[in-house]
């Protein structure tokens, strides 16, 4: 006699995430180690040269800190008021902040002196970054303006004016010392040479007030961020617009690239990290923090990754190698080896497996046949409450066998209130409706005749199982509309950019759905 086939419930329970490569990665960092600083964390930047310590800019103070032991090791403190943008040169020798005191200032890490003080700015610096030669600064400011300094004499080179509002982000080639993009609160993004003259090479509109732009290693490609929406540029074709992201519901503040530059991660206002694969521009991961992200940085290893939130919480997630790679192999030592049995020629013994299947109490009593067991077991408040997949799925296999009728046949009120009780309770949840509205078509076959002989109580329940199913057939309805008029607007924009993504529709029901949630409310 074969064996007992156990009732499958995974085809109800919730869809659980895919697992891919980047999941499986992305998982391997560890629990967030949580440090405290005084004010918001407006900047966080990682030195690019090992041991890759990072630089987090808060209050009136840059502070440098150690991945491994995440304690500081090194406090740049010469700021009377608020320090912005601390970031450093790509040797990691020097760093250089703006702030609230309108100036640009260069420190040496190591010796936490300060060795240039940039002036001719009238409003606060927010970002500031080196050139690519490594011997000039690019400054952003809230004057409207975006100044290129020379550090060995510490003067002024060039200076653009053209921007009518802040200039709170921006970002140099790195591929080209006199190639500039400055993003800022009047939506545009201005390009800029300094070999040609003080006008823009190009201007792009974001759309939105411009929080964070990126430059791809090539030099030929940036990345724009603001509102909800990331949007990608090519340099190369003058600003032509190549892509539109928006999975994000809050504010984007911050971008970085990560594995090799072929990630991208935006922090938001919405509390979620967004890892993009750079190929596709599709998410590939998603990381949930309790605060509203402000700044983001990742190590060039990928080992660390820390976000800075507004409530002053630096989160440092960290990638233990030597762990991983002690999990990976205690699963090889814990595995069941086989040994082989025989002479020289090493022929494989045959090992009959001797040991007991487990078998859950309903389906236990579904081998037995005993159908009113069963009901009593699966409507029990633990299954109802905890597991209500498994109770929707051994009722699938009740109504399969045809046992659900005799099981019905054979219960009290208490039984009946229950089954209905549940009915009422998940009848509206897409995994269980058609299974639902199933069981409780034969609920009424059985007591079409017997609706007199039934207490107060259940047909109460009947009556609002019946009105409920009305609010589900108007809301199927509602988002019918919502669906169509939802294509209508995509349709139009698809015709004004072709290019433009278009965002998921909502799924709504299917029409058989639609049909028999009708013929039930009836």
């Amino acid at each position: 006699m074969s064996l007992f086939k156990k009732t499958n419930a995974k085809i109800f329970a919730k869809p659980s995430e895919k697992v891919t490569p980047d999941v499986i990665y992305w998982k391997q960092l560890g629990v967030p180690v949580l440090l405290k600083e005084f004010g918001p964390i407006n900047y966080i930047d990682f030195s690019p040269v090992e041991p890759y310590h990072f630089a987090v800019t808060s209050s009136a103070r840059v502070q440098i800190y150690n991945p491994v032991t995440k304690l500081v090791h090194k406090n740049l403190s010469k700021f009377k008021e608020n320090a912005y943008g601390g970031t450093f040169r790509s040797d990691g020798q020097l760093l250089c902040a703006g702030g609230d005191e309108k100036l640009v200032k260069l420190f040496d890490v190591h010796s936490k002196s300060l060795l240039r003080v940039f002036k001719g700015h009238s409003s606060a610096v927010h970002r500031c970054y080196f050139t690519s030669d490594q011997t000039h600064i690019t400054s952003f400011s809230d004057d409207k303006t975006v100044k290129i300094w020379d550090i060995p004499t510490e003067t002024k080179i060039t200076e653009f004016t053209d921007h009518e509002d802040y200039v709170r982000a921006g970002a140099t080639s790195p591929v080209s010392p006199t190639t500039v993009i400055s993003g800022s609160y009047d939506k545009t993004l201005k390009l800029y040479d300094s070999r040609i003259s003080s006008s823009p090479v190009f201007t792009v509109n974001h759309g939105h007030p411009v929080e964070s732009v990126l430059f791809l290693p090539s030099g030929g490609i940036f990345i724009s961020a603001g509102g909800t929406e990331l949007r990608v540029w090519d340099a190369l074709a003058g600003g032509r617009l190549l892509a539109r992201i928006s999975h994000h519901h809050k504010t984007i503040t911050c971008l970085c690239l990560a594995s090799n530059n072929s990630r991208l991660l935006s922090g938001s206002l919405d509390r979620h990290v967004k890892i993009y694969d750079m190929s596709t521009y599709r998410p590939v991961y998603n990381i949930d923090y309790p605060n509203s992200i402000l700044s983001l940085g990742v190590s060039g290893n990928d080992e660390t990754l820390v976000a800075g939130t507004v409530d002053g919480i630096v989160s440092v997630k960290r990638r233990d190698i030597e762990k991983v790679s002690k999990k990976e192999d205690k699963k090889i030592k814990n595995k069941i080896s086989y040994r082989y049995a025989g002479d020289k020629l090493n022929v494989d013994a045959v090992i009959k497996y001797e040991g007991k299947d487990l078998i859950s109490k309903h389906d236990w009593y579904l081998r037995k046949f005993q159908y009113g067991k069963v009901l009593d077991r699966i409507l029990s408040p633990y299954l109802v409450v905890k597991a209500p997949h498994i109770t929707v799925a051994v009722m699938q296999q009740l109504m399969r066998r045809r046992g659900l009728e005799k099981a019905l046949v054979l219960k009290q009120d208490k039984q009946l209130r229950s089954f209905l009780n549940f009915c009422l309770k998940y009848i509206g949840d897409y995994r269980f409706t058609m299974t639902l509205i199933d069981a409780f078509n034969i609920f009424l076959d059985v007591f079409e005749d017997k609706l007199d002989q039934l207490s107060a109580d259940i047909l109460e329940i009947l009556t609002r199982i019946q009105k409920r199913i009305q609010e589900e057939e108007e809301l199927t309805m509602e988002l019918v509309g919502l669906g169509g008029v939802i294509k209508m607007l995509l349709a139009a924009s698809s015709v004004i950019n072709e290019k433009s993504q278009a965002p998921i529709i909502p799924t709504v029901p299917s029409e058989a759905a639609q049909q028999n949630l009708i013929s039930v409310s009836s």
